[in-house]
C-alpha cells in the first residue's frame, strides 16, 4: 500500500457505532478533530456500572474540544432502533457520509459456552449485531451519501474471524489468554461480516460509496484490559486503540478509496505500512482524486 493524500472531512457526518468505548470512542474523538460531525451511539448513554465508558462522556470530551456530537441511543439488534438512528441522524445534521460498523457483542455467558450449549437466541443475537445491523445500516445510509456526493462505510471484524485464512482452513485454538477462545457465534458471524463487505462492495461502488473491512488486533479497550488484569495476565501485547482508530480516519479521508473497496485490511500492519502517526490526526490534506 502507498499512503494516499487525505482530504478534508469538515463538515462530514459520521455515524459511530459502539461509541461509548474502546474504538468506537477513539474513532468518534479522532473524526472529531478533523471537523467531522459525529453521531454516537450505544445501548446505555449513561455508565453501566459493570462496564466503563459512557455515550456522554465520550460526547463530552467531543464537545469540550469545540466539536459536535449528537447522541442516539440505540440497541443495534432492534431494527427500529436502526431506522430511528439514521432518522435522527438526517434531522439533526442533514444527512450521512461516513458510516462506522464498531459495535460488537463482547461480554455475556456465551462467551464461556461450548457449541453444543450455546442456545439460538444467544446465537442469532452475534449474528443480529455484527452482520444483521451492518446490512441494514448499509442499506439506509447507501442512498443518503449518494446524494451527497458519495461515502465510506469502514466495518471492524477481527481476527477470530480467520479472515487472514490459509488455501485450507485454519483449526482454531480452544483457549486463548487462559480462557475459552472459541466462541462459535461470535466466530462466526463476524466471518459473516468480512464477507459482507466484500460482496456488497462492487455494487456500492456504482453509488460512489466505497467499503473497507478492517481487523482491529487485539486492543487495549476497557474490557479486554479489565479482563486480562483480573486474570493477572501480560498485556503487552495489546494494541493502542489509537492504532485502528487512526485507519478508519485514513480509510474516510483517504484521496482515493477505490482502490480500497471490497478489501479486508489489518490495522497495525497497514499503520506501520503506510507510515501514520497519530500526531498527524490534525494535518488534513486537501485534494482531489485523480
Amino acid at each position: 500500500m502507498e499512503r494516499q493524500q487525505e482530504l478534508d472531512l469538515t463538515g462530514k457526518v459520521a455515524i459511530v457505532t459502539g461509541a461509548s468505548r474502546g474504538i468506537g470512542r477513539q474513532t468518534a474523538i479522532d473524526l472529531a478533530r478533523r471537523g467531522v460531525k459525529v453521531v454516537i451511539t450505544a445501548r446505555t448513554i449513561e455508565r453501566d456500572a459493570s462496564v466503563p465508558g459512557s455515550l456522554s462522556a465520550t460526547a463530552k470530551e467531543i464537545t469540550d474540544a469545540g466539536g459536535e456530537a449528537l447522541v442516539v441511543q440505540a440497541d443495534l439488534a432492534n431494527r427500529e432502533d436502526l431506522h430511528r438512528l439514521v432518522e435522527q441522524t438526517v434531522t439533526h445534521f442533514g444527512g450521512v457520509d461516513i458510516l462506522v460498523n464498531n459495535a460488537a457483542s463482547t461480554v455475556g455467558s456465551v462467551w464461556s459456552k461450548a457449541f453444543l450449549d450455546i442456545t439460538f437466541d444467544e446465537w442469532s443475537h452475534h449474528f443480529d449485531v455484527h452482520v444483521h445491523a451492518p446490512f441494514i445500516l448499509m442499506q439506509l445510509v447507501t442512498p443518503i451519501m449518494a446524494s451527497r456526493g458519495g461515502g465510506r462505510i469502514i466495518n471492524l471484524t477481527t481476527g477470530s474471524a480467520e479472515a487472514h485464512r490459509l488455501v485450507e482452513e485454519v483449526v482454531p485454538p480452544t483457549a486463548s489468554f487462559g480462557q475459552q477462545a472459541s466462541v462459535p457465534s461470535y466466530f462466526a458471524s463476524k466471518r459473516a461480516l468480512d464477507r459482507l463487505g466484500n460482496i456488497a462492495a462492487p455494487e456500492l461502488r456504482n453509488f460512489n460509496v466505497f467499503v473497507m473491512t478492517m481487523h482491529p488486533g487485539f486492543v487495549s479497550s476497557e474490557v479486554v484490559s479489565a479482563r486480562l488484569q483480573s486474570q493477572g495476565k501480560d498485556m503487552a501485547a495489546l494494541i493502542d486503540t489509537g492504532i485502528p482508530a487512526r485507519m478508519i480516519v485514513y480509510f474516510a479521508a483517504c484521496a482515493n478509496p477505490d482502490e480500497y473497496t471490497g478489501r479486508l485490511f489489518k490495522a497495525e500492519r497497514e499503520f506501520q505500512e503506510l507510515g501514520l502517526d497519530r500526531g498527524d490526526l490534525g494535518a488534513t490534506i486537501r485534494a482531489t482524486p485523480e
